[in-house]
């Protein structure tokens, strides 16, 4: 099925529901919830997803792992998805909050064929062994770290989301306590406990996860660099390497395969 809601479809009597939907540049999907597990495969472009706890980076040829009833938006660039909607008996194995995960060569090739199942296939054949080993390939999958708590305290929670759409790893602290109008201290103790992380490390986890949209689209990683307002592009693979365990460029090259 094709650019279809799963609200029209969510009746179905199968345990699992495959859809490819399209986005435009720049959308956003407002914040919902569905009954359903979702596994949210990006085949080209790149995603964001929001919950109430943090942001999940879902580079192009990756994926995220969506509990049931768990409250989200998305915000994606120019991207094809491919979503499966699973009955939560189906995935007793499923994690508690978001998770992104590597896809498989294999499962990407299911996934490319799950979605052209008819949506009332019938339950013994080869498109039932197609959405069983789907499945399975799931549950295998790699995880990948590529989270970013968000803080529930509600100004800071504000500062952090307009950071997200203009990172920039020289942010000054000094900026965000003014406008919080509290003292740097503060806003240190505030990140800390609130994120678990320092106002720094934060800032500089931000930067690189979103710097992978950008390699996603192609962009130099010069060019990138200069946009997060590092000062070399050797800093910002330095940062990168430290926080991810490799540089851009092998990044791309291995998201590219």
């Amino acid at each position: 099925m094709r650019d279809i809601s799963i609200d029209k479809v969510d009746h179905l009597d199968r345990a699992v529901v495959a859809i490819r939907t399209d986005y435009p540049p720049g959308h956003r999907i407002p914040r919902h919830r569905h009954r359903r597990a979702q596994f949210l495969y990006s085949a080209t472009g790149s995603m964001r997803v929001e919950t109430a706890d943090g942001t999940w980076t879902i580079p192009t040829g990756r994926a995220v792992l969506v509990p049931p009833g768990t409250d989200h938006q998305v915000f994606t660039t120019t991207v094809s998805t491919r979503s499966l909607y699973i009955e939560p008996k189906a995935v007793p194995w499923f994690p508690r909050r978001c998770q992104v995960v590597e896809v498989s060569a294999l499962l990407r090739e299911l996934l490319h064929e799950a979605v052209d199942v008819p949506p009332l296939h019938s339950p013994r054949g080869r498109d039932a062994a197609v959405i069983g080993l789907t499945l399975h390939e799931i549950r295998r999958s790699a995880p990948i770290q590529l989270d970013l708590p968000l803080p529930g305290h509600e100004r800071l929670r504000a500062l952090c989301e307009s950071f997200l759409d203009d990172p920039d790893i020289h942010d000054p602290v000094g900026g965000w306590a003014s406008r919080l109008r509290v003292s740097e201290r503060t806003v240190n103790r505030l990140f800390i406990a609130e994120t678990g992380l320092s106002f720094a490390r934060w800032r500089q986890r931000a930067c690189v996860l979103h710097s992978l949209s950008l390699l996603s689209d192609g962009r130099p990683i010069a060019g990138i660099a200069a946009s997060l307002g590092y000062e070399s592009p050797a800093a910002f693979s330095t940062m990168f390497t430290r926080l991810l365990g490799t540089s851009p460029r092998d990044y791309r090259a291995a998201s590219a395969l």
